[in-house]
């Protein structure tokens, strides 16, 4: 049984949530506001976080950063009245993995927590990356600890940016196609996850940029190909 913790400081919303999950089958955790919610999660260490963005005393964005300084994995879905490009590529640049705008469906909310929770599980590839970090040009590249390390250099990435750099990485010197990405990582490939994942790839050159031999290349109108 997968446990959720809630974050909604609209207490009716937060209910019908809390019910039709508990009713699906899930173990649920409740707070109101983002403060409440951060104790929550630091005491019962929940499989997944949904939250809203807008919240008394500590909103999401603030949550989300406290969380992914010190648990990276932990999937993390925003509920928010925001639709604007600016704030979903703020939300997952703080290291959200997908967000549902409201009003939405107590159906697409489900599937979304349950193919987060499948993707954390059970990603190809996921056990071999655990056992040693890989080379990348003059780089070491560990994505159990998500860094990036050069000479005496350590970047410490975001769960977005490891996971793209991963799947960068798997496809070396082929191309990565960008829909598959996006439906692996996003879960949609719209317009607004597509502007933030060309975010995350400018952040990932802009930390390979000392070796120039590697090189993430755009190959217009299907993906990015890692060079090295």
């Amino acid at each position: 049984m997968a446990k959720v913790l809630l974050i909604e400081d609209e207490v009716q919303l937060g209910q019908i949530v809390k019910d039709s999950l508990e009713m699906r089958g899930f173990e649920m955790l409740y707070a109101a506001d983002g403060r409440e919610g951060l104790r929550l999660y630091q005491q019962e260490h929940p499989d997944v976080v949904v939250l809203d963005i807008m919240m008394p005393n500590m909103d999401g964005f603030t949550v989300t950063a406290e969380i992914r300084k010190q648990d990276k994995f932990t999937p993390i879905i925003f509920l928010t009245a925001k639709s604007q490009t600016a704030d979903v590529v703020k939300g997952f640049e703080l290291g959200g993995n997908d967000y549902l705008k409201k009003p939405f469906s107590m159906d697409e909310l489900i599937v979304r927590i349950t193919a987060l929770l499948k993707r954390f599980s059970d990603h190809p590839g996921t056990r071999e990356m655990e056992e040693g970090a890989v080379s990348i040009g003059q780089y070491i590249f560990n994505y159990t600890k998500q860094t990036l390390a050069r000479n005496n250099t350590i970047e410490f990435l975001s769960h977005r940016e490891a996971a793209i750099l991963r799947r960068l990485y798997d496809n070396k010197n082929e191309v990565m196609e960008r829909k598959t990405v996006l439906l692996d990582l996003w879960g949609d490939d719209n317009f607004f996850n597509a502007r933030s994942m060309d975010v995350f790839i400018t952040k990932l050159r802009r930390y390979l940029k000392d070796d120039s031999r590697v090189q993430i290349v755009n190959i217009r109108g299907v993906g990015y190909k890692l060079i090295f």
